[in-house]
């Protein structure tokens, strides 16, 4: 193989996380050579800024992905279910952020913190990153799983608006501006009756001065699809077929940074202090932890920063083998666009660099 910088197309480069993903090819060490920036066709020939220069927006067609090596898909599952395939058919590596390939037996879902080596077992040419909860979970989790040997889960999660695009963004700041101000939040279905119908909110409920137990679809007997997905996406990752998950996802009227109550349970007993240790080293994570003095994360503090931050670590008062721990997780960086970036340059390190 000809020495080479390789080429990558980002598809998907006007959205939200792609806005995310043009900084990061920006502000990371530049590995990269040709950089074609893809998305739908009505807005075809906006300009955007990567690396320090303009470029212009092409449309997503078969062509685009001529003389490209690297494909980012940061897009809805039904674009990336429909031109993912055909892009690797083109020899193109595709690393997609959708939910359309996660669970393939044929394509790795992979977080580089945990399982770097399954990034060059793609047969399909696909490389799937997980959903923005899992990866908001998923690193600090499989640190103490590599010392403690993990058996259960219990998450409860607290997802920014942000998780359903800039839609749910939208929704969130049009609701503050109606309650702002007023006293209402105190007398049931007030909230409800100010912000009108739900019809077409990415939310079930209103947002505003609010919590909604409920992120993604039916998935049947109750549970949501995000939910399944978390569990499922967990098993694969730490290859735990068996282990015993159970989530409840909620939205609450954040922006940006995902955050989650998490009960582990592990095959050892645990100690915090060993906790603390694995946890303030292990790659892509930030112990904060001294609720006493106020230290502990919260989504306001820890958005636009790619590290998981946990804190609240405490052994739990009825299990020796159980931890209790809360993390927060910015959804956009590592819950998107930084997991599917640092994939990417795992694969750019493939190339016989010049």
């Amino acid at each position: 193989m000809t020495a080479r910088r390789p080429s990558l197309a980002v598809v998907g480069a006007t959205g939200a996380i792609g806005g995310v993903m043009l900084q990061i090819l920006s502000q990371h060490a530049d590995v990269w050579g040709e950089v074609k920036l893809v998305a739908s066709p009505r807005v075809v020939g906006r300009k955007l800024v990567v690396r320090g220069e303009e470029a212009e927006v092409l449309a997503l067609t078969e062509d685009v992905f001529d003389d490209v090596d690297v494909a980012l898909f940061l897009v809805p599952d039904e674009v990336s279910a429909r031109w993912a395939p055909l892009a690797a058919s083109k020899g193109v590596v595709v690393i997609d952020d959708s939910a359309a390939f996660r669970m393939e037996g044929d394509v790795p879902l992979v977080v580089p913190e945990i399982n770097p080596h399954a990034v060059r077992m793609r047969p399909r040419g696909i490389v799937a990153s997980p959903n923005c909860t899992t990866l908001s979970l998923i690193v600090a989790i499989g640190a103490l799983h590599a010392e403690f040997g993990l058996q259960e889960l219990v998450v409860s999660s607290y997802q920014a608006v942000s998780g359903a695009g800039r839609d749910g963004v939208a929704v969130l700041r049009e609701q503050l501006s109606l309650v702002a101000g007023t006293e209402l939040g105190t007398k049931p279905g007030d909230v409800r009756r100010v912000v009108g119908d739900t019809d077409g909110s990415p939310f079930a409920a209103p947002i505003a001065l609010n919590v909604v137990p409920w992120a993604g679809t039916d998935a049947g007997d109750g549970w949501s699809s995000e939910e399944l997905a978390i569990r499922d996406e967990c098993r694969k990752i730490l290859d735990l077929p068996s282990l015993k998950v159970s989530v409840t996802c909620v939205y609450v009227p954040v922006v940006a940074t995902h955050s989650m109550s998490v009960h582990a349970r592990f095959e050892n007993e645990v100690a915090v202090d060993r906790a603390h240790e694995i946890l303030a080293t292990a790659p892509g994570v930030v112990l904060y932890d001294s609720p006493g003095a106020g230290d502990f994360p919260t989504p306001s503090d820890v958005v636009g920063t790619d590290p998981t931050w946990v804190g609240r670590v405490r052994r739990s008062l009825d299990d020796p083998r159980a931890l209790e721990l809360f993390v927060c997780g910015d959804n956009l960086r590592k819950g998107a666009a930084l997991n599917v970036a640092q994939i990417a340059e795992a694969v750019a390190a493939e190339f016989p660099r010049p």
